[in-house]
Order: structure tokens, then C-alpha cells, then sequence
């Protein structure tokens, strides 16, 4: 069997999806993978092998992402042509999508697979695609089967319109290799490092610095708490949220580290207390899962995807959306509260154990490539 992929991004840019479609794709060894995607930063070969998959890339610069349907299709036509494709196979209902689309027009009896994704809202996505919403609704419709990896995200596949059969199966985490992948000495020093003093509550959050992930909300939190904020990534936001912390007399209090390596993560993790995203909006929620995974209970918002995993303490905490006092009274339960942490921290890491794995949900896409 041969697979065409479509994504919008892939290594070495990586995001939840981009992780995902490796590690799915590394552990198939009895289909064949090719992917057209965009050549982000115009630095990257045109064609090369990673992992199980041939990467062909189209364009140059971050601007060839509004022209991908067409140079992506364009591309699939050749590829097409050459290897004969069982199935095309969609990484979010955005430009690649789109371009699975075209495909599916042109080729009928090509199997079609939509993987949702998405982490911004309904509204967010509805406003950005106003000018071509019978395409984008037919992105989803014309689809022979659709993945999602959350519940939210189902649902919002037959809001637009999709009668077939949805699958449901998770983004997933390397749970052992992530949490063995420093110790006690890294993670004091790098504590030292970054100014951190042995005594100090931790507070860590790790995503894209946008407004869907509410860091806003997190900042203002904790403006009466003795605690430290870590906060890792890079965005839009980024300059907004320092001038925040420093308005607020919190310039100390909150460390913006920038972009870490998924290789460094799991020692900026281990390394502190609470995980917290309050988000606005939220896919799936890959990041909680990798914090559960090393040990860390989890704040969250119950947005999207999250009440997938997050058993109101059992597997975690609640906070009210766009709530910084209701935050700040979770964080503070949580310090204080050290049975109740502890039972957060067993059952948060054995429900990734059991449920998140990528060898079963390799096997279940493998499943579903198969059986379209």
C-alpha cells in the first residue's frame, strides 16, 4: 500500500501534528509514505528521506503556505503519475486539506483520510474562512473517513457536514523515554541555571505564546503567590505578555525561556510543580499528556478536547475560563493539598500509560489506512 500525506508543516518544524505524523509513520513498516509539504523556511531540501517517509517540498518561505493547494496539488499529479496512491491521507482541514481536496476531485477512486487537529476555536476558524467556506465545509464532506484526536474535534466534523464514519484516536506520548530523560542533578542545575532557588515553587507552561492559550489568565494569577512561572515558547504574544508580567510588578516572578527542544522538555518539566495552560481553546492538549507523563499534576480549562483526560481531581484541576482568581485558588489547593497531589500525579501518569501510547495508536492509523 502507498500513502500520500499532505501537510502544511513538517520536520524540522515541529508541532503536536508534525510529532505525531512521525511517530505514526516510524512505527509502519508495511506501507509506503510519501508527504508534500511546505519548504518553511526555503533552507530545506526539496526531497529527502526522514524516518519512513519521502519528504517532497514545495515552495520557499513561510508565504508558500497560502499557495500550497495548488503547487501541493500540482506536485501530487507527478507523484501520482510515478507511484500510483492508494490513499491520500490530510493532516488538518487547513491547506493541506484543501489540497487533499483538489486530489480527491481529480482522482475518485483515491481513498481520502482528513486527521483533525485543530486547536483553535469554532469561531477562530469560522471568521478565517469565510471566503472559501463551501471548499473548507467540503474539505471535511468529501472525506472517506476522518480522524479525530478528540472528542471536541468529532463534533466538529459533523457541524460541517460529514455523514461518514469518524474514528476517534488520540495524539500519543512517549511516556518511558520522556520521563527517563534526565535526572536529579541535570534538573538541579538547571534550576540553578535559571535562577531558580531550591525552595521555590514551580509553576511551568509550555506552548505557543497566543491568546488561544490564555498565558494572560496564568500571568495575573499569580500575583499574590509566592511562586515561580516558567514559561516556554515563542509567539505573537510574547512582547504583550512580558509587558504584563512587568506592569504587574511580576518581572521577577515570571522567566520567559523562549523555544525548548522536545529533547530538553522533559528536564524544564521535571524540574517544577504544577503544569498550567488555561486556555481559550484547545485541540487535544498534547503538552498536558507529556506533563502527566513525567510526574506533574495539571491546571486546565474545560475546553475542546481536555475533558477527554481530565477527570475533575482525579486526573487533574479545573479552572474557570478567563478566571485569573479561580486559578490562583487551584494553585494554591495544589500546594497545600499534598494527598490530594499525589493522587493527581499516580493517576495522571498511569492514564497515559495505558492510553496514550504510540505503539497502539500507530497500529489503530494503520488500521484505518487499511480499511478506508
Amino acid at each position: 500500500m502507498r500513502v500520500l500525506i499532505f501537510s502544511l508543516a513538517y520536520l524540522p518544524f515541529v508541532g503536536g501534528a508534525e510529532l505525531a505524523v512521525k511517530e505514526i509513520t516510524n512505527l509502519i513498516d508495511d506501507i509506503d509514505f510519501d508527504m508534500v509539504t511546505v519548504n518553511l523556511d526555503g533552507k530545506q531540501s526539496a526531497r529527502e528521506r526522514i524516518g519512513n517517509i519521502n519528504v517532497y517540498r514545495t515552495g520557499k518561505g513561510k508565504a508558500s503556505k497560502y499557495i500550497f493547494p495548488a503547487a501541493a496539488y500540482k506536485l501530487a499529479q507527478e507523484l501520482h503519475k510515478q507511484n500510483h496512491y492508494d490513499a491520500v491521507w490530510a493532516i488538518m482541514a487547513n491547506q493541506a486539506g484543501l489540497a487533499a481536496l483538489l486530489f480527491k476531485k481529480k482522482y475518485p477512486d483515491v481513498k481520502y483520510l482528513l486527521t483533525l487537529q485543530e486547536g483553535d476555536s469554532l469561531k477562530s476558524i469560522w471568521l478565517r474562512t469565510w471566503f472559501i467556506r463551501p471548499w473548507y465545509k467540503n474539505i471535511y464532506r468529501r472525506a472517506d473517513r476522518i480522524q479525530s484526536i478528540s472528542n471536541f474535534l468529532k463534533e466538529r466534523a459533523i457541524k460541517y457536514g460529514y455523514k461518514g464514519k469518524i474514528e476517534l484516536v488520540p495524539n500519543g506520548v512517549d511516556a518511558i523515554n520522556f520521563n527517563n530523560n534526565s535526572t536529579a542533578e541535570e534538573r538541579a542545575s538547571l534550576r540553578n541555571k535559571i535562577g531558580l532557588k531550591s525552595d521555590d515553587k514551580v509553576l511551568i507552561s509550555a506552548s505557543r505564546l497566543v491568546k488561544k492559550n490564555g498565558l494572560d489568565i496564568l500571568i495575573k494569577s499569580i500575583k499574590d503567590l509566592n511562586v515561580k512561572v516558567i514559561i516556554l515558547g515563542t509567539g505573537k504574544q510574547e512582547s504583550k505578555l512580558k509587558a504584563l508580567a512587568q506592569e504587574l510588578g511580576l518581572r521577577d516572578k515570571v522567566l520567559f525561556l523562549g523555544h525548548v527542544g522536545h529533547k530538553n522538555l522533559p528536564c524544564y518539566l521535571k524540574a517544577s510543580d504544577i503544569f498550567i495552560r488555561p486556555s481559550r481553546s484547545e485541540g487535544l492538549g498534547t503538552a498536558f499528556l507529556e506533563a502527566m507523563s513525567v510526574g506533574l499534576p495539571i491546571i486546565a480549562t474545560r475546553v475542546g478536547g481536555i475533558p477527554d483526560f481530565l477527570i475533575e481531581k482525579e486526573t487533574g484541576l479545573f479552572c474557570e475560563l478567563n478566571n485569573p482568581r479561580d486559578l490562583r485558588e487551584k494553585i494554591e489547593l495544589l500546594l497545600k493539598d499534598k494527598e490530594l497531589r499525589e493522587k493527581l500525579i499516580i493517576n495522571g501518569r498511569n492514564l497515559v500509560l495505558e492510553n496514550y501510547n504510540w505503539e497502539s495508536i500507530s497500529q489503530k492509523i494503520n488500521r484505518i489506512l487499511k480499511n478506508i
